[in-house]
């Protein structure tokens, strides 16, 4: 497993019914208003032809307090954007623009706005077919071993499967398998419903296709583009795929999948228009629960201080809390870069991935890997089969909330394929095995399941407790895995108020939540 004004007196502004709950939630910052940028004039904004001359972008305007949505609109066409679409209850519009003065038009209307920024670094464009990253399928070979070491109760590959038993999720569906009024959506790459494993198990009411910042809900828009990836069929069938005597079994295999594609064709890149509809569609649909195992493009960390990250940073947000307002709690993986997100200091070397990369030092602390660290998100870290952090897993105390199996190839466990990555399902019909923390936040996901199950009126942030309350303590290792497979003294390990940097509060207990 990466942003006009009017010169007319000022005047107050009636608060539209969405946006007085969202400033009821202090979703929306209050600003205070401004005059008109210098030079500008009522006259001269009403019928000044915009400027197209730039690359078309796609942007992210956030309202603040007291701006009219409706006022809003009409600004962003004066500027010369198109209006995408208008989350009326978050306070936030998606438009798109070839003015290279867009944002900057907006911004100097402090009356409306409090953010605008561009999504992107490269032009909206038809995006050609590249090559992508391989995913080690399961041999039939190693699908008849794990067949023939198979118990009874097991699913065919699930000797195979040393992560569900790292959580005692095998002893979990001795007890309960989790609930069918229970559904976690998939903000990921797409779906494949019609793998054998899933298929029973997915939610096509709850699916749709985010791409763009509008939710498409015809039939198959959730599933993965011809050419592009098994990331989200592969998170899928970890957290749900179904006890069906086929494949493997799910952390949470009675409960609900749903899909929602929010990656770009061929490159696969997450955006922030497509990430907001994917929080802000789970919410209106009911979702309990969302897993997210990306960091939303081009930015690896999103700085504040960045007018085009900042906005990024508040529609984010946004979405987010609307999300948990409404019963949502969002998971997310904390990242592979092996990064020490309670650090001062971080070299980025990685963005923007969309264009050209530049080298800069951050503070994670004002510069955000986004959604992982945003307030109410649950940050994961990965572990492999001898419970050491994974070599690539980023980490951080007093951030990394919980861990989870996210698999390690150089800690091998006693399977009969003897693979320490994670195996789950693959487009098509097939199996494979991946590793990441991609693959470690499912699995907190699935259990994250399992709690809502056994307790259908908990909040978000209950939920929450329960996970960080249920589990396992993990101390900091003597020693763990580096990138060559070497055994290094674990330094970077720090401990204080019951957490560590590399697994919070502990590893999940999928046993202790159906108990």
């Amino acid at each position: 497993m990466a942003h006009l004004g009017t010169g007319r007196r000022r005047r107050a502004l009636a608060v539209p019914v969405g946006l007085a709950l969202t400033a009821s939630l202090a979703f929306l910052p209050s600003v205070a208003a401004s005059a008109a940028p210098v030079g500008m004039t009522a006259d001269a904004s009403a019928t000044a032809t915009p400027d197209t001359s730039g690359p078309k972008l796609s942007y992210v305007a956030n309202l603040n307090a007291y701006g009219s949505m409706k006022q809003a609109k009409k600004a962003i066409t004066r500027a010369g954007g198109t209006v995408v679409i208008a989350y009326e209850q978050i306070g936030v519009v998606v438009a798109h623009s070839q003015n290279p003065e867009f944002a900057k038009q907006l911004r100097a209307q402090r009356e409306l706005f409090v953010s605008v920024g561009a999504t992107r670094t490269a032009p909206l464009s038809v995006v050609q077919t590249t090559e992508e990253g391989t995913t080690q399928r399961l041999s039939d070979a190693d699908a008849a071993k794990a067949a023939a070491s198979a118990t009874d109760g097991q699913e065919p590959l699930e000797s195979n499967q040393w992560d569900l038993r790292a959580i005692k999720a095998d002893e979990a569906h001795k007890i309960n398998d989790g609930s069918r009024n229970v559904t976690v959506g998939v903000i990921d790459t797409g779906v494949d419903d019609t793998h054998p494993d899933l298929a029973p198990n997915f939610s096509k009411g709850q699916s749709a296709n985010c791409v763009g910042g509008v939710a498409d809900t015809t039939e198959g828009a959730w599933r993965p583009y011809a050419d592009g990836s098994d990331h989200g069929t592969h998170v899928a069938g970890t957290i749900a795929a179904a006890r069906n005597g086929i494949g493997i079994s799910g952390v949470a295999p009675g409960v609900q999948v749903a899909a929602i594609k929010v990656s770009e064709p061929a490159t696969s890149l997450f955006y922030t228009e497509a990430v907001v509809c994917g929080f802000m569609f789970a919410a209106e649909k009911g979702i309990e629960v969302t897993n997210n195992s990306y960091y939303v493009d081009p930015w690896l960390y999103n700085c504040k201080a960045d007018d085009d990250q900042k906005a990024l940073v508040e529609a984010l947000g946004r979405a987010t809390k609307y999300a948990e307002h409404k019963g949502v709690l969002s998971v997310a993986s904390a990242g592979n870069s092996n990064h020490d997100l309670a650090s001062n200091a971080i070299v980025d070397e990685t963005s923007p991935n969309d264009t050209t990369p530049v080298t800069r030092t951050i503070d994670p602390h004002v510069c955000l890997d986004l959604p992982t660290q945003l307030p109410g998100v649950v940050t994961v870290s990965a572990t492999g089969d001898q419970g050491f952090k994974s070599y690539y897993s980023t980490y951080g105390l007093g951030v990394v909330d919980v861990a989870a199996p996210g698999g390690d190839k150089w800690q091998i466990p006693a399977t009969p394929d003897a693979n320490g990555r994670v195996l789950s399902t693959v487009p098509g019909g097939g199996y494979g095995y991946k590793q990441g923390t991609s693959m470690a936040g499912p699995h907190v996901a699935g259990v994250a399941a399992l709690l809502k199950s056994r307790h259908p009126w908990a909040s978000p942030s209950q939920l929450q407790a329960m996970l960080k309350g249920q589990a396992t303590k993990t101390a900091c290792p003597e020693q763990v895995y580096n990138a060559a497979g070497v055994l290094v003294d674990a330094t970077t390990c720090n401990s204080k108020w019951g957490q560590t940097g590399y697994y919070g509060y502990g590893v999940v207990d999928a046993l202790k939540a159906v108990k």
